[in-house]
């Protein structure tokens, strides 16, 4: 016997409490995003502009899915973040990204709950986009990185 619990009002259709949030992107780490690109363009993916994030010493390069994107992540160094990535877990998925339209909200709400941030403050990152991660131990062991948009810039007088 199954029973549903909290099914959604349409059959098919999940929303979150909070509307705003969507998925934005898959991270998946890979020693060669030269390499690891073929099969995604033999699925029809196109790669975007591969960036330099300095500060995480990464390369990436985000392939479009529908309404979310993958990212595949390169490391700058054996020890940077997804070096050490690879070196302990292999390639992979890295980390799975939740876009909110209020980041600096979310970040407070997060702390004020006491969870487990892996930085104490907001990063910019790939694209101009701010970000910040929760560590895995506040999300059933899953890396979750909150994204928001990159800030308007002011029009030039």
């Amino acid at each position: 016997m199954i029973v549903l619990v909290n099914q959604p009002a349409t059959p098919g259709v999940l929303t979150a409490a909070d509307p705003s949030l969507r998925l934005d992107h898959i991270g998946i780490a890979v020693t060669s995003i030269a390499s690891a690109r073929a099969v995604y363009e033999a699925l029809g993916m196109a790669l975007g502009v591969e960036e330099i994030v300095a500060h995480e010493r990464v390369k990436t390069a985000m392939l479009t899915l529908g309404q979310s994107r993958l990212e595949l992540l390169e490391p700058l160094g054996e020890d940077s973040i997804i070096g050490r990535s690879l070196r302990k877990r292999g390639p992979g998925v890295h980390h799975i990204a939740l876009h909110t339209r209020d980041i600096a909200a979310k970040f407070a709400a997060l702390q004020a709950q006491g969870v487990r941030l892996v930085s104490d403050s907001i990063q910019t990152g790939a694209g101009g986009h701010s970000y910040f991660f929760v560590h895995p131990a506040s999300a059933g062991g899953v890396l979750l990185e909150i994204v928001g948009d990159p800030p308007v810039e002011q029009a030039r007088i």
